[in-house]
């Protein structure tokens, strides 16, 4: 059973209500000032951001021997589209910041051992969405501009030149998308073992529903990139190794809950 010390139990750090809202208030504070501090900062970078985030489709249109050039069509275009890269950039370089200030408001109202549970899953998350936009930037966006930009042709094969004018917002639109969607799906084999850690799913369960979590999989790929099958395919097979992943972890989990009250039993 476990015992509950001073630094264990976490009626030692009840307050009253207002007491927590107005924590809850410093820590939010604390978050949005960051978040100023980071968007005014990746303001002033946002043609180096910008850059970095349009670098796979340059390299892509240089194999293709296309026009090397963005355009915009509207006056203010470009000006809110370094406003959105700046604001984008700075949410993820703050996301950390927002998941500390979330677990130092929770953390004194749990359990010792709660902690240590919740503990792997709070670092997991950014590190899990990293990997995801990572993945996108490295290979499945290469592999979906080439494939989307073999669409164009000479006068030779279509009458008139077919010829990729591509607009600064309407691509940071797609790369935002992309990234966040394999970020966010990437997240999967965390949100399923906190759920089997509470009692809502279990592996079995999971296992057996796999040809159904299979098509759901695609479905969503479907829905969170681009109409292209390379994007398509490069979201969901990730997700299906992570659906088996997150089973494993399922197991792990309920073999170790099953150890905790075998012992129990035997006290």
């Amino acid at each position: 059973m476990l015992q509950c010390t001073p630094d264990n139990d976490p009626a030692q750090h009840r307050m009253p209500l207002v007491d927590h809202l107005l924590e809850l208030r410093q820590r939010l504070l604390l978050t949005v000032i960051a978040f100023l501090v980071a968007f005014l900062g990746c303001f002033y970078l946002a043609g180096d951001i910008y850059g970095f985030l349009v670098r796979p489709l340059a390299h892509v249109m240089e194999a293709h021997g296309g026009s090397q050039r963005m355009i915009y069509t509207a006056i203010t275009e470009a000006f809110f589209t370094y406003l959105k890269v700046a604001a984008f950039a700075a949410f993820v370089i703050t996301f950390p910041i927002l998941a500390t200030q979330l677990w130092l408001f929770i953390a004194p109202g749990l359990y010792k051992n709660e902690k240590k549970a919740l503990l792997p899953f709070i670092i997991a998350t950014p590190i899990l969405f990293l990997l995801g936009a990572s993945l996108v930037y490295m290979f499945v966006m290469p592999l979906a501009w080439h494939y989307l930009l073999s669409f164009q042709s000479s006068g030779a094969e279509t009458t008139l030149p077919i010829q990729l004018e591509a607009k600064v917002s309407e691509y940071l639109d797609v790369v935002m998308t992309l990234i966040l969607a394999f970020g966010t799906c990437f997240e999967l084999p965390v949100a399923l073992t906190l759920m089997a850690k509470v009692g809502l799913v279990s592996a079995q369960g999971l296992a057996e529903k796999r040809q159904f979590a299979i098509v759901g999989v695609f479905i969503a790929a479907a829905i969170l990139t681009p109409p292209d099958v390379i994007s398509q395919i490069g979201l969901a097979l990730p997700l299906i190794g992570l659906y088996e992943l997150a089973i494993l972890s399922c197991r792990w989990i309920e073999a170790q809950r099953a150890r905790v009250e075998q012992k129990t039993e035997n006290r």
